[in-house]
């Protein structure tokens, strides 16, 4: 269990906070939450308390003999402040220390999030900028915001994340450090994508596989939190979108590959992610085949869907970069990794992150583990752990390829 104190500035937005706070006490963590005065105009004290079972303040004349604007800070594994107000970043970013949270800010030595939520002006304004690069520079994560509605008609970056964002990327930077959400894809355009494509036999059965989408889409909510203009492009996944993500759904191979191909230009990285069928029935029939019926097939023709990785890489653009994925299970042929360096030399990809799908381990599943291969002959393990740290990890290991392949 790790200490976790959660920071509310005086927003529209505090709202989520409390939908925050029960992501982080149901993943078994101990919540302190210290409001600004302002956040109990929007959120009352006794529902913080309540949720936490931890008492709340907001001032340093409270609870004296603690010492609580140091000893709060001081025992914290992490600091996420949401939602993060324009007031409260600039305060933050030149050390004020006016009431209990930014005081709590000065006394930790943890790694610290801050989220911001305010109107698009506020965001864009270039001291809100300032405020933001000062407190990256010093080791603080800041996410950027959503876009989306905010108070009232207006639309724009500033919108707080969704609380489950929050929390998983929260719950990366506990496990791994702030340079887990470095800004390092600010500025660049990534396309993934994630799931598994479906093609039909008639209007109720397909052909399909047990891709869940988990992972292309913490490659995509990663990749958004680290600054990037992200795309997922995503078949058959049931899941909410990420926030900052923009989703084109697809359901078979060929509306995979139409929107990949798409997308793809003007792409600095191209993640293929998704389990794509290698095959597809020849036709679909109209209705659905009855079993005994006059219809009923005896068997079901084939033909081999299109090789979108190989696609991809044979159309990309100088400097581009362009990541596989691939499942594989060993075999009286090989093992995984036997079978997955053929897969990277014969689909000439830059990188391919290797799935040991063996005994079902990975597929829907809440962790993973991968090994990050490149076509200069290097393997990067990544350890097991949930899909978003996993997602931060394969991040990692690429953009600095990213990089060296710009033009």
């Amino acid at each position: 269990m790790s200490s976790i104190v959660l920071g509310v500035s005086g927003g529209v937005a505090a709202y989520k906070a409390a939908l925050l706070l029960r992501a982080f006490t149901e993943a078994g963590h101990d919540v302190r939450v210290v409001p600004t005065p302002g956040a109990l105009h929007f959120v009352g004290a006794a529902t913080f308390e309540a949720l936490s079972g931890n008492p709340v303040t907001t001032d340093v004349w409270s609870d004296v003999p603690e010492v609580a604007h140091v000893r709060i800070g001081q025992e914290a594994d992490l600091v996420v402040v949401a939602p993060a107000t324009a007031d409260l970043l600039a305060r933050a970013a030149t050390g004020r220390a006016d009431d209990l949270l930014t005081a709590t800010l000065l006394t930790a030595s943890c790694p610290v999030v801050f989220v911001p939520a305010m109107h698009t002006e506020m965001w864009l304004h270039p001291a809100t900028q300032d405020n933001v690069a000062t407190l990256r520079r010093r080791g603080a994560v800041v996410l950027p915001p959503a876009v989306g509605r905010l108070t009232g008609p207006d639309s724009g970056p500033g919108r707080l994340p969704e609380p489950a964002d929050i929390a998983a990327l929260a719950a990366v930077v506990l496990e791994h450090g702030p340079d887990a959400l470095t800004q390092d894809l600010t500025g660049r355009r990534v396309v993934i994508s994630a799931g598994g494509t479906r093609e039909p036999l008639d209007p109720v059965r397909y052909l399909g596989n047990r891709s869940s989408g988990k992972q292309g889409r913490s490659l995509a909510r990663v990749a958004a939190a680290r600054g990037a203009d992200v795309v997922l492009v995503a078949a058959n996944v049931e899941l909410p979108a990420p926030f900052g993500v923009r989703v084109v759904p697809v359901g078979t191979a060929e509306e995979l590959r139409t929107a990949m191909l798409a997308e793809a230009a003007g792409a600095d990285v191209v993640v293929m992610a998704a389990a794509v069928a290698d095959f597809r029935p020849a036709a679909s029939a109209p209705t659905k085949l009855k079993k005994g019926s006059a219809g009923e097939p005896t068997s079901v023709p084939l033909v081999r869907n299109p090789d979108v990785l190989a696609e991809l890489v044979t159309k990309r653009a100088p400097g581009q970069l362009v990541v596989g994925f691939a499942a594989e299970t060993g075999d009286d042929a090989g093992d995984v990794l036997t079978h997955a360096r053929a897969k990277l030399a014969r689909k000439n990809c830059d990188v391919l992150v290797v799935n040991d799908v063996s005994a079902g381990q990975v597929f829907g599943r809440a962790e993973n583990a991968v090994i990050v291969l490149a076509a200069d002959g290097s393997a990067v393990e990544v350890p097991r752990g949930s899909k978003d740290a996993v997602a931060a990890g394969i991040w990692t290991t690429v953009v600095p390829r990213l990089a060296a392949s710009s033009p």
